[in-house]
């Protein structure tokens, strides 16, 4: 995909490349499969930067406005699976 990902500028380099992992975890769950615990261990860090739910929605509205993927969905998705499980969003 050619897409920039919406990000803070206020963000450290190392919160940066944890919200990238979480957003790349979802375009790998669209694209083929990762396990339901790595892309929820990822969300949870990504809730350490990111934790008020408005500024969640809009960096959700956001990357799915570029991508065409939602971390909303992905995420409940892998709430429903099993632990261990793999998920895909295909």
């Amino acid at each position: 995909m050619n897409y920039a990902y919406p990000l803070n500028p206020d963000w450290s380099s190392e919160e940066i490349a944890t919200v990238i992992d979480l957003m790349v975890a979802v375009e790998t769950a669209y694209e083929s499969k990762i396990t339901a615990k790595d892309l929820l261990d990822k969300y949870r860090a990504f809730k350490g930067i990111v934790d008020s739910i408005s500024e969640e929605k809009q960096i959700d509205r956001a990357f799915q406005e570029v991508s065409g993927y939602s971390i909303y969905r992905t995420v409940q998705k892998a709430k429903t699976i099993k632990e261990g499980q793999t998920l895909s969003m295909e």
